[in-house]
């Protein structure tokens, strides 16, 4: 199996229970396989499908996933082909022929398929050695994503009763689970049930407040980086892409408004590296098999946790780090009661209800997310600091909380501890609303008593007394908080209190994203040009030539033959046969000019990765400011730094931002296109610049329009 794994996967080792599910499939026994999204699932079917005697039927809903996985089986040099919806009938006739005449290893089929009375004949005469489903929960009701077409496959067990069955699924209840087994008639199946924690994975929770100012800052640096962003509406895809696009950066929407020809072709330039950003609805992501997405944003908060996993999962497939950026902000749970209301079936929203509660509870977290994550989906997470999360990383600096923490449990009682954090702040700070004056509450002792912080900061100190067990929420459908026995005591005795420091939102902190190894950066781009050249002349996706992986590890040991090149992870003997030469090439010349060694391989070398959080005021900003201090014109510091002029823009606006006092008088427009933008601004607000430019006709650039804003700030 090893010898396999290294020809024509070009792995080493095997990931978690790999090894054991492929022996159980050898074995011809049936197997449920529940393992995360990037936990290697697919390799526990094409791997035995090499040794079984016989075709391997592959059964998936994913029409783009199908052709991802067949291009890559191709390069890896095994016989694999798919039939679908999307071929010709000329071409389904020489699939089927190659199939019946034993040319095909690995045959991928649409569950729609199973439907037609002459297809199953065709099966069969195949006679399969191993039949994998493929996103079983499918076959559910109860899962999140049913399809009816599924249901055909209860008859695998009957027309084929001596192959063995694989069902893999990155998400299944215990309800979901036995509905499988049900309806596969799975025999005796051994379980298999890998851990959900995905260490590679950053958490982060950002408020969402300036937010596109925020999302600017942390795609700053990552131009060349895929990532996802989930919006609301098709609209705020729509907006939010156009928005991106004003910034310089490449990025398309996704939603299901689209039509399908529209919906592939984006999808495909995603593939393809040719888009850098999809901003997009949750119709985006099934089917996706991009190992490289670097950072997954959820730019209005889930409705569900299982959602937010399963969408977060499409980060960092490759084992590499990636983050999971959610921007939390309490008014948009609005947004998601709208839809509530609309639910007929009282048990079902309520048990919606409850999942957006969990979601925000999620949110609002002082402490450990991957910990609270992991016991949501019910595995024990032992550490109390996963070194991965915000929460985890974030400073220890704390303050003297004693007196806040007791006005607000005052308050807290004095209302009867009976209203959501928000109205106890309303209350702390003596707002003049209706509802405080119809419960006379205005006439408390507590009433005002809280001037030293904002709204935002109490909400924060609630959140801390939250996680030191001194408040808790409620029981029932309302998160309001009430006073533990702990917190009892710490008000009778009068005991001090020492919270976490509040830290401004600044959002002066991002991820500093590491690999597993101290690549060669120059070296690592040059390798990845080679790569998207490749797929281009091949019409596949560059991640079907090399992995990051891959092309990090060439970019730290510096390969200098074929047996050397045979050592990198995810490199077999068909990819060195297809692709060796040219790498080792660009390799070999870049080594010579740079008078470099190559390196001693250590196999499985995996360097421990310290997680760091680093200040966004990089250097740049630095050189830019230089330029601005001598009054230079935009054009000219653009010009002198090789940059686009949007991009220094981009960067005034960030030091702008951050407070530094900087004399930029010369560079605001004329008193009567400031006035006029400012107009535009007043009209539609100055969160994001697509609007004004609308509403100005195009009369104004963008940089021009970005400019007058921050003088309006």
């Amino acid at each position: 199996m090893r010898t396999i794994l290294k020809k024509y996967f070009g792995f080493d080792e095997f990931r978690p229970l790999q090894k054991e599910i492929i022996e159980n499939v050898l074995a011809g026994e049936d197997s449920f396989v529940l393992m995360p999204t990037g936990g290697g699932k697919s390799l526990c079917y094409q791997l035995p499908a090499l040794k079984l005697s016989g075709i391997t039927l592959v059964i998936s809903p994913l029409i783009a996933l199908m052709k991802d996985q067949v291009d890559f089986l191709k390069a890896s040099g095994i016989a694999a082909e798919f039939l679908n919806s999307t071929l010709s009938g000329g071409e389904i006739e020489r699939i089927k022929n190659e199939a019946l005449d034993g040319k095909i290893k690995i045959l991928y089929i649409a569950p729609e398929r199973m439907a037609l009375g002459n297809f199953e004949n065709f099966l069969k005469n195949l006679n399969p050695g191993l039949i994998a489903v493929d996103e079983a929960h499918c076959i559910s009701e109860w899962g999140h994503d049913f399809r009816p077409d599924y249901r055909n496959l209860k008859k695998l067990k009957n027309i084929f009763p001596g192959a063995p069955i694989i069902a893999l699924t990155a998400t299944a209840t215990e309800k979901v689970r036995q509905d499988i087994l049900s309806q596969l008639n799975l025999e005796n199946p051994k379980f298999f049930v890998s851990s959900f924690n995905r260490e590679n994975l950053f958490f982060r929770v950002v408020e969402k407040r300036n937010a596109f100012e925020k999302l600017l800052r942390l795609l700053d640096g990552r131009e060349k980086e895929s990532a996802i962003i989930y919006c609301f509406s098709r609209k705020d895809t729509e907006n939010l892409a156009a928005d991106l696009r004003a910034e310089g950066f490449s990025a398309l929407p996704y939603h299901a408004g689209l039509d399908s020809a529209k919906r592939k072709e984006t999808q495909e330039l995603f593939i393809k590296d040719k888009v850098n950003i999809i901003t997009a609805t949750i119709a985006f992501g099934m089917g996706i098999d991009k190992p490289n997405i670097r950072l997954v944003v959820h730019y209005t908060f889930p409705k569900s946790l299982e959602g937010y996993y399963q969408e977060v999962g499409r980060a960092g497939r490759d084992g590499l780090p990636a983050e999971c950026v959610m921007f939390y902000t309490y008014a948009d749970t609005r947004k998601h009661e709208y839809f509530l209301n609309d639910i007929g079936d009282e048990n079902l929203r309520r048990q919606t209800e409850k999942k957006l509660r969990e979601v925000m509870e999620y949110a609002e977290l002082g402490s450990c997310r991957r910990k609270y994550l992991l016991e949501y989906f019910g595995e024990k997470y032992e550490s109390e600091n996963c070194g991965g999360c915000d929460s985890c990383l974030a400073k220890k600096e704390t303050f003297d909380a004693t007196i806040v923490a007791q006005k607000i449990l005052s308050a807290i009682v004095r209302t009867g501890a009976r209203f959501g954090a928000n109205y106890i702040i309303d209350v702390l700070k003596g707002k003049n609303t209706k509802q405080i004056r119809e419960r006379r509450h205005s006439a408390l002792s507590v009433y005002g008593i809280v001037e030293d912080f904002s709204d935002e900061q109490l909400k924060e100190i609630i959140k801390s007394l939250m996680g030191a067990g001194i408040l808790a929420k409620a029981p029932g459908d309302y998160p309001i908080p009430i006073i533990t026995n702990k917190g009892k005591v710490f008000l009778n005795k009068k005991e001090k209190l020492e919270l976490p420091k509040l830290m401004e939102d600044s959002f002066d902190d991002e991820l500093k994203v590491e690999s597993d190894f101290d690549c060669d950066e120059n070296l690592f781009e040059k390798l990845r040009e080679l790569r998207i050249k490749i797929a281009e002349n091949l019409n596949v996706p560059p991640f079907v030539i090399f992995s990051d992986v891959s092309l990090r590890e060439m970019a730290y040991y510096f390969p200098a033959d074929e047996n050397s090149f045979l050592k990198i992870t995810g490199v077999g003997e068909q990819k060195v046969k297809n692709f060796g030469k040219a790498f080792l090439l660009v390799i070999k010349e870049y080594v010579a000019k740079n008078n470099l060694q190559p390196k001693e391989f250590i196999l499985g070398r995996r360097r421990k990765r310290e997680r760091k959080l680093r200040p966004a005021s990089s250097g740049t900003y630095q050189i830019t400011r230089e330029f601005l201090e001598k009054k230079i014109p935009i054009a000219g510091i653009a010009k002198a730094r090789g940059l686009a002029e949007d991009t220094i823009v981009s960067h005034i606006e960030k030091i702008s931002a951050s407070g530094q006092e900087i004399d930029i008088k010369y560079l605001k427009p004329s008193p009567e296109i400031f006035n006029e933008i400012k107009k535009a601004f007043e009209k539609c607000g100055t969160e994001t610049l697509s609007p004004a430019y609308e509403n100005l006709g195009g009369k104004y650039d963008y940089e021009v329009i970005r400019l007058a804003r921050i003088f309006l700030k």
